[in-house]
């Protein structure tokens, strides 16, 4: 006779790897994939630890989850003429509140840490560039959404891996309205109204 699992046990169990994916994309968002431990992310979802083994069988596949998560969840409630502001917050704002926001603070800081980190790296760049491809009618859109991706990978880098002043402290209003102006040279799709000096 074999066991029922019951709607409640159902319910905890997509509560607990929510609760997970959430504490792991803060915590890897803040430090890093080296530096984010399981008992960490564990410790601040409130379970233990054996469960976060139990859903993703690895830290490198919660990981992995994550980054497909927090990128996929930017591009699908984002439109493409505000992903590069929004992107660009989430940076500046060191990972931002919403999950979505995460994902490229994730991204910088977790990109040195193998080669299936670098797997899951390339392919949510790729997602991105290919919808800042879409603000361009330009015959090598591809490169300036490649363009526009590194600029602000570089910000992102400079303000909150290097903290370099006075970026690291720059107010992101003044910095959004700066790389948006700026970057309308390359991407003739974003809106008017973004671009203000």
């Amino acid at each position: 006779m074999g066991t029922t699992v019951s709607e409640g046990q159902r319910r905890d169990a997509r509560d607990t790897r929510r609760r997970l994916l959430e504490a792991a994309a803060a915590l890897f968002a803040e430090r890093g994939y080296e530096r984010a431990t399981v008992r960490d992310i564990a410790e601040r979802a409130g379970v233990n630890q054996a469960l976060l083994f139990r859903y993703f069988g690895s830290k490198r596949a919660l990981f992995g989850e994550v980054i497909a998560h927090n990128g996929e969840e930017q591009l699908r409630t984002t439109p493409p003429h505000e992903l590069l502001e929004a992107a660009l917050r989430g940076l500046l704002g060191h990972g931002g509140k919403e999950p979505g926001s995460r994902a490229l603070a994730t991204l910088l800081r977790s990109v040195d840490s193998g080669d299936e980190i670098g797997t899951a790296v390339r392919a949510i760049s790729d997602d991105y560039a290919r919808v800042l491809a879409t603000l361009s009618s330009a015959d090598n859109r591809a490169l300036r959404a490649d363009l526009a991706l590194s600029w602000l990978l570089g910000i992102g880098t400079m303000r909150v891996i290097v903290g370099k002043e006075p970026l690291a402290e720059a107010d992101p209003d003044e910095v959004c309205a700066l790389v948006t102006t700026a970057l309308g040279t390359l991407l003739d799709g974003l809106p008017a109204a973004d671009r203000r000096p």
